[in-house]
């Protein structure tokens, strides 16, 4: 396959999922770097990724589950016109990031590329692809996974880090309040993100509770408390914000409660902290984009694919589930970690 001029990568999926994609263009701006790469990525998660500069362009598609039925036609028109902006840039390849779905697969060929690449689970009757890859059988990482995608285009090597970058005026902004905060002030940051998406990644709010108060009893730990803003009934994008309100009841000025009502936020506190604890979420990886000693309970069948990439980290999970990890064990893997990165 000769050189391309101009990449696009494909994924419409969920903040880590994007996140975990960093690394695989950064291999691409290395290996081509007079060609123009692009990304689609959906309206919520592609702000994380404004001005990244192992980007040319960033397109975004709007997922109408996401929105009332009745503005759904609207969204699926303009989508369409975005996949007209990309086929008139005519792109060379396109790589559909992540396993293989259907509409992975259609995405990836309404860009229109001469060469698209992407994981199949059997033969295709259509040549959605025209380089499929049988998808990996071997419990490799997010990471790993999406580079293997690169081999066709003479990629090859071990992935780099993940790569992030805040907005400096979020993170003066997060660095600013902590600064003041009777919580924070003088203090080691901790931060304790509470939310996830499904019900099989999310570790009780009395066990975040537990942990809150042992480190707060501890007094070397600021902690900053994070979640998914809005509230638990929104049928489209359901929040903490009924979880968080009960943790600064109960733990008033004694802890910072920051709230992220965008990603930007979100990835400026996590980047300002220096330990973080969460469940398997898209906080998980922009602290491990950060660098940040990061504490994760996951769940087992998750450990494999999705763990905390190259940065210090312990990993927590049970057979019967994240809610069967004890508080103890979280809190002992803190003080591990802060005595090993943080000397206290």
């Amino acid at each position: 396959m000769r050189e391309p001029t101009s990449i696009i990568l494909i994924r419409r999926d969920n903040i880590g999922d994007l996140v975990c994609t960093t690394p695989a263009l950064a291999a691409l701006r290395q290996a081509f770097p007079r060609a123009r790469l692009a990304l689609l990525a959906n309206t919520y998660n592609a702000v994380i990724l404004r001005g990244h500069p192992d980007l040319d362009a960033l397109y975004t598609v709007q997922k109408p589950k996401h929105l009332p039925e009745r503005a759904r036609a609207a969204v699926l028109w303009e989508n369409v016109r975005v996949y007209r902006r990309i086929r008139r840039e005519g792109f060379e390849a396109a790589v559909a990031c992540g396993s293989f779905t259907p509409t992975l697969a259609h995405h990836t060929f309404f860009t229109g590329a001469r060469v698209r690449l992407g994981y199949v689970r059997r033969p295709l009757r259509f040549p959605w692809y025209t380089h499929p890859l049988p998808e990996p059988w071997d419990p490799c990482h997010e990471v790993e996974k999406v580079h293997r995608l690169l081999r066709p285009l003479g990629v090859t090597g071990a992935p780099g880090p993940l790569r992030l970058f805040p907005e400096p005026r979020e993170l003066a902004r997060f660095r600013a309040e902590a600064l003041v905060h009777p919580a924070t002030a003088g203090k080691s940051l901790i931060a304790v993100a509470i939310s996830a998406r499904t019900p099989n990644k999310c570790w009780p709010l009395e066990r975040f509770a537990g942990l809150i108060e042992a480190l707060l009893a501890d007094g070397r730990l600021g902690v900053v408390l994070l979640w998914a803003p809005g509230s638990a009934h929104n049928p489209l994008f359901p929040g903490d914000d009924e979880a968080a309100a009960g943790l600064q009841a109960r733990f008033g000025e004694g802890v910072l409660a920051y709230p992220t009502p965008g990603l930007p936020a979100l990835v400026a506190a996590l980047f300002g902290v220096d330990l973080v604890v969460t469940p398997d979420t898209g906080s998980l990886h922009i602290a491990a984009a950060a660098g940040k000693p990061t504490v994760a309970v996951m769940p087992p069948e998750n450990v494999a694919g999705w763990h905390p990439w190259r940065t210090p980290s312990r990993v927590l999970t049970d057979p019967a589930g994240v809610a069967a990890v004890p508080t103890a064990a979280v809190l002992a893997a803190v003080r591990e970690l802060s005595a090993l990165h943080l000397g206290l």
